[in-house]
């Protein structure tokens, strides 16, 4: 994909604040005229008297709000994620609007509870543009991106998927809806493939949700280790939790002598399956991309040395600690998740691509394709396909360690996170 500019966002606060400086520095002619040459005393004019009071100046009229959407589960199964996305997205909020907002404009969040329900989210998308705003960011589950991307590109106003990998959310001519954070599911078996195969493994055992991102994810393990060397037995198709005993899928997993649990392909279940795979199979367990303070806070010490997972965000830069920081202070959570971070470069890209083109949200849409972005916190570039998908995914895939975590970076304990691997670039799906 061609990209006309490359720009670096690592902090819009201090972009924006260069656009300023840079609007302010204009040139003064001091070129002096020339003065005749007199030897008289120039006459001097008294100034009359007045009473009349100074003429007032008429303040400029305050601009009307930028009015970005959040739309993600707040009050369901994906809650936790949610929380994150809001408080990213609101403080990125706070932080350029403190810096005096988007050529002088405020932004304004406008949130919606999704609900993990495709016809509330549908609904409450339509509620967003009807109100409005320049974009809308925040989908996780692919529920509800699969009833989203397509309403999105029929009322052209930018969708971003944070977690929703559904295939079904973009075809090849999606122009409105962005991936941000977690890839298509037919690109998360290769990162789980790359670290197999780097350890060694001839053998692992797949489990998998009854719902859309698991078959997914279960088509794109049957595609992506067809031979590859590494033999993945029978997947297991597990029910959604609350009432599901995961009991007999990991005895059957244990049974068949895999390497690793790759429960990628199961975001509910993962505190069960790691807590019960210590007892019936103890190994490794992949995680789905899954909040790691969620996941430790259910397991406690299981999840040292067994849990791992992948993440758009890299832990370990300066970048995201700084972030992080500041999150931190800002949000009740304790801990930012690349969930936070995704919400957070989203206002980011937004607010940019605004002081670029306007708050149109057809320029807007055709702007952050024209471009990639350096986002902070994030592993990689973000930057899509002409369809939409991540063209230059790059997750970094993390065990939880005992720590000590970074100072200031972990309200959530002392645990902190073992580097396994970078993904090498994914190879973005086509439609």
């Amino acid at each position: 994909m061609l990209k006309r500019q490359r720009y670096v966002f690592l902090s819009l606060v201090a972009a924006l604040a260069l656009v300023a400086a840079a609007c302010g520095n204009g040139t003064t002619d001091t070129t002096e005229a020339a003065t005749p040459d007199t030897t008289e005393a120039p006459q001097t004019t008294e100034a009359p008297q007045t009473t009349e009071a100074p003429a007032e100046t008429t303040p400029p009229e305050p601009k009307d709000p930028i009015k970005i959407g959040m739309l993600a589960d707040q009050t369901s199964t994906f809650t936790p994620w949610g929380l994150n996305v809001r408080d990213g997205m609101r403080l990125a909020v706070q932080e350029i609007n403190a810096a005096g907002g988007v050529d002088g404009a405020m932004l304004e969040l406008i949130e919606q509870d999704s609900e993990n329900d495709a016809d509330i989210g549908t609904d409450r998308y339509e509620r967003l543009v009807e109100d409005g705003v320049v974009a809308v960011g925040g989908v996780l589950s692919s529920t509800v991106g699969g009833a989203v991307g397509p309403l999105a590109e029929q009322l052209e106003v930018p969708l971003f998927l944070v977690k929703s990998g559904t295939p079904a959310a973009l075809t090849q001519d999606s122009r409105y809806t962005f991936r941000t954070c977690l890839p298509a599911a037919p690109m998360d078996a290769a990162p789980v493939l790359q670290y197999a195969l780097e350890q060694g493994f001839t053998s692992v055992g797949v489990i998998v949700a009854d719902y859309p991102w698991g078959h997914g994810f279960q088509a794109a393990v049957e595609a992506t280790f067809e031979g590859s060397g590494v033999d993945y037995g029978t997947i297991q198709v597990a029910p959604v939790p609350p009432n599901t005993d995961f009991t007999p899928f990991i005895r059957a997993l244990a049974d068949e002598g895999g390497e690793m649990i790759i429960a990628t392909g199961h975001p509910p279940g993962n505190s069960a399956i790691v807590t019960l795979s210590a007892d019936l199979h103890d190994v490794g367990v992949t995680g789905a991309w899954t909040p790691p303070d969620l996941v430790v806070g259910g397991l406690q010490d299981l999840a040292i040395g067994r849990y791992t997972d992948f993440s758009c965000a890299d832990y370990f830069s300066d970048s995201y600690q700084d972030l992080a920081k500041r999150y931190l202070a800002f949000s009740d959570n304790q801990f930012m998740s690349d969930d936070a971070v995704a919400g957070h470069g989203i206002v980011t890209m937004v607010a940019a691509a605004v002081v670029a083109v306007g708050n149109d949200p057809v320029a807007v849409a055709e702007y952050l394709h024209a471009n990639s972005f350096e986002l902070e916190g994030y592993a990689h570039t973000m930057s899509w396909t002409e369809w939409g998908e991540l063209a230059e995914a790059q997750p970094i895939f993390t065990m939880i360690s005992a720590g000590p975590a970074p100072e200031g970076v972990n309200e959530a304990g002392d645990w902190w996170f073992e580097l396994l691997t970078q993904s090498d670039p994914l190879v973005p799906y086509v439609p």
